[in-house]
């Protein structure tokens, strides 16, 4: 019995933390996390600013992670979102190209400068990331800390 028990849970932990599409209207849970067909997801291939993170221009400080949800809402309001599986997806982590009317999510969070290309993943956003940079959009018109780095403590001087 333990030897089978075993087998179970070692192969339900490889198994992939999703292996069907889903599809419906989207929650915005911050720049890179929505709710779909009662499912969790991050959007693979970006990492958005945190909800509490700041960013500053000119001295004033904004909540740069809010504005990046917002940006994430604004694209998905009143779609059908579907997410399909991303390959990089973990059991801990379910990882999705999502898209609302055929619009990839990523490329437009990215495009919209409120996500960075995730330079721990394979992305194909690197190029859109700079035309954003280039152009000032989003967060690149702030002073900021890349969101990984973020996560690792560091923080604006003066702030946070």
């Amino acid at each position: 019995m333990k030897a089978t028990l075993s087998t179970l849970i070692v192969a339900a932990l490889a198994l992939p933390a999703f292996a069907a599409d889903l599809t419906g209207p989207a929650t915005v849970i911050d720049g890179e996390t929505l709710q779909v067909a009662g499912a969790r997801v991050r959007l693979a291939g970006i990492d958005a600013p945190e909800p509490a993170q700041r960013c500053r221009r000119a001295g004033r400080e904004l909540n740069c992670g809010q504005i990046a949800a917002a940006q994430l809402a604004d694209i998905t309001a009143g779609a059908t979102v579907v997410c399909r599986p991303s390959p990089q997806q973990t059991a801990a982590t379910r990882l999705a190209k999502c898209e609302a009317g055929g619009y990839d999510l990523s490329f437009g969070m990215v495009y919209a400068g409120w996500a960075l290309a995730d330079p721990a993943a394979v992305s194909p956003y690197r190029t859109v990331e700079r035309e954003a940079r280039s152009a000032g959009r989003g967060i690149w018109a702030y002073d900021f800390v890349p969101p990984w780095e973020w996560r690792d403590g560091r923080r604006l001087t003066g702030s946070e």
